[in-house]
């Protein structure tokens, strides 16, 4: 069963006198275990289609459904327990808390679900260091690189085991060494653990290494290519 399914998903956004169409009539269906690049000229509606799925907004019409539930149709406290508990967030400014450590900021989510401390503890341990930051659990952001704070989110993303990873533009601010990296990592996690990612991007080094390849314009799917 897909998990997240868009049916003739529309988001209008009013501009002063003027009606912005974002999306206009957008069908798209994620299924399990992708590792799928959205990509498009800026303005073709690649981040209003990742905060529709993540619930951080609704749709003007249409259906978004994800793990089987609705978002469309859900009140805001809905939505934030959705994002708790099925969705994982990547962005291109990081987004850590500073005054949190690299462990604290992998847990943050389990906390807030509601995990016991020993099980936030190994959780985040096990995460960090297959992302490569064994021995910097204690590090606030500040005291990481850019490629190592990013790195945190992806553990951040994933320690609740979401049924799907956002990322937006998650490669925008690193250099190249560690952008290939990143992305080598994130498809290590998409196969030996099954996380499945939906990326809004420019970048063609995910692009290459998509399985899928999506491509908006004006606000419709333009093009769908399987690899």
């Amino acid at each position: 069963m897909a998990i997240v399914s868009i049916e003739k998903a529309t988001r209008h956004y009013q501009d002063g006198d003027q009606v912005v169409e974002a999306l206009r009539g957008l069908d798209l269906s994620i299924e399990p275990g992708e590792f799928t690049a959205i990509m498009g000229p800026s303005g073709s509606g690649k981040t209003t289609l990742l905060n529709l799925i993540g619930g951080m907004d609704t749709p003007t019409s249409g259906r978004v459904t994800v793990s089987g539930k609705e978002v469309s149709s859900m009140s805001k406290t809905e939505r934030s327990d959705l994002r708790r508990d099925h969705v994982g967030f990547i962005f291109q400014s990081y987004n850590l808390i500073p005054v949190l450590t690299a462990q604290e900021n992998t847990e943050f989510v389990l906390l807030l679900q509601g995990k016991s401390e020993a099980e936030r503890n190994q959780r985040a341990r096990e995460i960090l260091k297959a992302v490569g930051l064994e021995g910097m659990e204690g590090r606030r952001p500040a005291e990481l690189s850019g490629g190592q704070q990013q790195r945190v989110a992806v553990a951040r993303a994933i320690a609740t085991k979401p049924t799907i990873v956002l990322a937006d533009e998650p490669t925008a601010n690193l250099d190249s060494e560690t952008k290939a990296e990143l992305i080598g990592l994130m498809r290590r996690m998409n196969e030996e653990e099954g996380v499945t990612f939906l990326f809004s991007t420019h970048d063609h080094e995910i692009i290459d290494v998509a399985r899928r390849v999506v491509t908006l314009r004006d606000g419709q799917v333009s093009s769908d290519e399987h690899r």
